[in-house]
């Protein structure tokens, strides 16, 4: 598949049948492996693939009581969940350390499109994990490391359609 034509194709995916096989995750992880990274410094950097299906519930619960609504489940009942951390030593200068970790997750969306494989990128349930850090500590990060954002993969029975994008859907200033 063509990059634009991935760009085009991929989305939100909301719904999975239970199932991811050990090829499509390996696939999606050297995407991820693949991402640019700030300074070109790779050892920062830390995946964790949570496919337990226990600590994905906790995870989920969590998220559901984060959000004041228990019957809610922010990770859509996808039988993996990647998490992306690193260190961010100065809070205010920890744009390059989300913008790699959001790179990767973008690099993760399009190698699952590609195959064919449903995508949803986690920002809130990984907004309440941080603040849980009896849960934090289930995930055995390393050293001073951050979750800053996530990803949840599986199998779909939804289709991927090519759509059009809108050139003007985001403003442009030419200086």
């Amino acid at each position: 598949m063509e990059v634009l034509k991935a760009m085009k194709t991929r989305k939100s995916v909301r719904s999975y049948i239970g199932s991811l096989s050990d090829d499509a995750l390996q696939t999606v992880l050297a995407a991820g492996q693949a991402a640019p990274i700030g300074m070109g410094k790779y050892d920062a950097m830390h995946m964790t693939v949570i496919k337990d299906s226990a600590l994905l519930n906790e995870l989920d619960k969590n998220a559901g009581a984060f959000f004041g609504d228990p019957a809610r489940h922010p990770l859509y009942g996808a039988p993996c969940l990647i998490l992306i951390s690193t260190p961010i030593p100065d809070p205010a200068a920890g744009n390059v350390a989300f913008s790699n970790a959001a790179v990767m997750t973008q690099n993760m969306t399009l190698a699952a499109t590609d195959i064919g494989i449903g995508s949803c990128l986690i920002w809130g349930a990984v907004a309440a994990l941080n603040t849980n850090q009896e849960l934090v500590a289930k995930l055995n990060l390393p050293e001073g490391h951050t979750v800053c954002c996530g990803i949840v993969i599986g199998e779909t029975t939804e289709d991927f359609t090519e759509r059009d994008i809108p050139a003007d859907r985001i403003s442009v200033s030419y200086i």
